[in-house]
């Protein structure tokens, strides 16, 4: 039966509790310090207002920024209010745009004016805290500049991908580099079907969703969705990274676990529960920036090749996750909560050499 219904099967019979795969320690750190990080910025920001306006003191600017900074860039990481900020990504960029600039302004009154009650009552700035928090034009017309650059950094980076957009920043590509890189193929099993039961037009909101709902796990697991090639997704992290407390392995999962949370919601809109078939595989690749007119960061190697076909092996194995014995070798011990069926060696085509895979589902 679990095979009969993949890997979401094995969720339905097997998941009684909610499991978050992701490591606890790994997400601890990562919502810290950011919570660090985002005052940091915030009093940068004043420094420098206070530098160019020469209005306020060292000590004024810096609160006021990072009594306003920081909730716009918690908002911004999806600490404050995640299911409105991922609604209003969802939007077209004219709406995404309108309503995020009215959400900073808004961020930037009340910030100012928390700003000016602490000045007022900690430090003895100005007769009374009315006027404490009162904000100058010049301030008013920063923050909401820098909001505005801000909105637009944001949406390119979401156009782009946060990944791909810092490493076309940097130029960290501009040369051809080689790196040890693991990629994760993950393709939507049954959407030829779906769009033959229901249309295109449909099909396309069906996984423009399901890549929605992968968003999350895949920023979470420390990865980078880098392309999209029809209904399958292509997902890469350092090997660093990506096999460290095996998280390219527990973002899949995650992943499953997410689409099972809201299984009804999926039954109601589109009719079905998405499903899907996931190949994994790590080594080493050439990384380079190309285009001239429309820059990308694309790999080359045999590492991308074997991925994909992997991806046709698992189809033909009937697996939702498959991995490669380098993969596995590279992470080492995976999480308690799954195990894997070694499948033997298989001949790839385009290798000289077999190789190992193994299947990986919950225990």
């Amino acid at each position: 039966m679990a095979n009969e219904y993949g890997l979401m099967g094995q969720y339905l019979l097997g998941s009684v509790r909610k499991m978050d795969l992701l490591s606890p320690a790994l997400l601890r750190f990562d919502r810290l310090s950011f919570w660090l990080v985002a005052p940091a910025l915030g009093a940068l920001a004043g420094v420098l207002y206070s530098t160019i306006f020469q209005v306020e003191t060292l000590t004024n600017s810096p609160i006021r920024a990072v009594l306003i900074g920081s909730p716009i860039l918690l908002y911004e990481r999806g600490f404050l209010f995640p299911r409105w900020r991922n609604r209003v990504r969802g939007a077209a960029t004219p709406i995404f745009a309108l309503v995020t600039i009215t959400i900073y302004a808004a961020i930037i009154v009340l910030g100012n004016a928390v700003a000016g009650t602490v000045l007022h009552h900690f430090f003895g700035y100005m007769l009374n805290s009315r006027d404490a928090m009162m904000m100058s034009r010049s301030g008013f017309v920063y923050s909401l500049s820098v909001a505005t650059v801000t909105v637009f950094v944001f949406r390119l980076r979401d156009l782009i991908g946060p990944g791909l957009f810092i490493s076309l920043l940097l130029g960290r590509y501009h040369r051809p580099t080689k790196e040890e890189r693991i990629f994760l193929f993950l393709d939507v099993s049954g959407s030829a079907r779906f769009a033959d039961r229901h249309g295109d037009l449909a099909a396309q909101a069906y996984l423009g969703q399901i890549f929605n709902a992968l968003a999350v796990p895949v920023r979470r697991s420390g990865g980078s969705i880098d392309d999209y090639v029809g209904d399958m997704a292509l997902v890469t992290w350092t090997v660093a990274r990506g096999a460290r407390d095996a998280a390219c392995v527990r973002c899949v999962f995650d992943f499953a676990r997410a689409i099972m949370d809201d299984a009804a919601t999926w039954e109601e809109r589109f009719g079905e529960v998405p499903q899907f078939r996931a190949a994994l595989h790590c080594g080493s690749v050439v990384v380079a920036e190309i285009g001239f007119e429309r820059h990308k960061i694309s790999y080359f190697g045999d590492v991308v090749n074997t991925t994909a076909r992997l991806e046709a092996l698992s189809k033909t194995l009937n697996v939702s996750v498959l991995a490669s014995g380098d993969l596995l070798d590279r992470i080492g011990k995976l999480p308690r909560e799954l195990a894997t069926q070694d499948l033997g060696l298989h001949a790839i085509r385009g290798r000289s050499e077999r190789l190992a895979v193994a299947a990986i589902h919950l225990r």
